[in-house]
């Protein structure tokens, strides 16, 4: 944990990824993130991964650093404490419909100078989720292997949840900075459809494909417009080979022993490899069976060692299982440290992936218990007492964890 955002204080109402995804990264910043639950928890609370105890492995980690108050929102009374709650810091998440309760007009009615950040699944409030909106745009059309024909290929990763988190929790730090230098608050809507599009758009592939006319061709495990692929072996390891600059295309061929090959190549085709990727990926077919061959011939100790020794770009396929008791991606990576989970279990939990030699990065804070800060927060943002807060618990409006 850093301490960068420290006294910027944001709520947060909000399931699922992308939203909470959005608060976590400004709480491992430093903010003070307060979560608004559903008492008995919301809509996610217990989804999966989930542990022994039935606690779900998923919200405990999106909610990390976060603190949580629990109210009845099924009742007026506890719809009315969101309110207030959610225009108490002048910055509020959200991920709930914009023309509900916690429309933005009705809140800025309280309080003008308010900054809500609406994460929605369509710019025309329809909904959408990650893999709605990942069939949409075409991605699974393009991916998998060639035989597959028409058929999609979804994947696991829910991307578009990723990047709108933290597309939201960069609006939300711009939208502060806009009202620090005017005074005006506003309502910044980021719809998940909009940054998948936007996204493939920026990566030229919307413009690709009014350019052919088509969309682009599925390649299986060869990367678009460079050399990259899946190779094996001599001893079964499979690994992924990329050359994509000039250091990481010499340092390989001079592993592999290739040179004579590659010049005769260059030679009988009128091309050169050394410097545009896009040549080597036209030219594949005459690369990758000659590549294929030569990686076939190490053993995996060997070949790792030597692409390192060059500068190789590579990676060896593994296991989750493995990757989490790898020293270089977890048990001696610095992001990662221990908490007491909610959950009750014992496992390397990350804190912030960015590295800032100026500040200091604290350890990992575990997920709130729900309702677990709900009298804190009530009676430290809207001022309630004691008797007051007691009174709310006793009616079933609020939740003490």
């Amino acid at each position: 944990m850093y301490q960068l955002l420290s006294g910027l204080i944001v709520i947060e109402a909000s399931s699922f990824v992308a939203s909470p995804t959005a608060g976590l990264y400004l709480a491992q910043m430093g903010a003070e993130v307060i979560r608004i639950d559903q008492t008995g928890g919301g809509p996610d609370f217990r989804r999966w991964p989930r542990g022994p105890s039935g606690f779900s492995l998923y919200w405990e980690n999106l909610n990390r650093a976060k603190k949580s108050v629990a109210l009845d929102l099924s009742r007026p009374e506890g719809r009315a404490l969101m309110q207030r709650l959610a225009v108490s810091s002048g910055q509020f998440i959200t991920n709930f419909p914009a023309d509900g309760f916690l429309a933005h007009d009705t809140l800025a009615a309280q309080r003008p100078d308010l900054v809500t950040v609406r994460i929605m699944g369509q710019a025309n409030g329809g909904p959408a989720l990650d893999y709605t909106v990942n069939a949409a745009v075409g991605i699974p059309g393009m991916t998998g292997p060639a035989e597959l024909g028409d058929e999609p290929v979804n994947h696991v990763l829910p991307a578009w949840d990723l990047l709108t988190g933290s597309y939201a929790a960069f609006a939300m730090l711009a939208a502060i900075r806009h009202r620090d230098a005017t005074g005006l608050g506003q309502e910044v809507r980021i719809p998940l459809a909009d940054v998948a599009i936007g996204t493939v758009a920026n990566l030229g592939m919307l413009a690709e494909t009014v350019l052919d006319g088509q969309d682009r061709a599925r390649l299986g495990n060869t990367v678009y417009g460079a050399f990259g692929r899946d190779f094996t072996t001599r001893d079964g390891a499979r690994l992924m080979l990329m050359a994509i600059t000039p250091r990481q295309w010499s340092g390989m061929v001079e592993v592999l022993g290739i040179a004579a090959e590659v010049a005769a190549i260059e030679q009988a085709r009128g091309v050169s490899f050394a410097r545009d990727e896009g040549v080597r990926f036209a030219q594949r077919d005459a690369l990758f069976p000659l590549v294929e061959a030569r990686v076939a011939a190490w053993d995996r100790a060997a070949l790792e060692a030597a692409l390192t020794a060059r500068g190789g770009c590579f990676g060896f396929y593994g296991s989750m299982t493995a990757a989490a008791s790898d020293p270089v991606l977890v048990t001696e990576n610095p992001i990662f440290g221990r908490t007491d989970n909610p959950s009750g279990l014992d496992y390397a939990a990350p804190g912030p992936f960015a590295t800032l030699p100026s500040a200091v990065r604290g350890a990992p804070v575990r997920a709130p218990r729900l309702g677990e800060h709900s009298g804190d927060v009530l009676s430290r943002l809207l001022g309630m007492g004691d008797g007051e807060i007691d009174a709310l618990a006793s009616e079933g409006v609020i939740a003490l964890g």
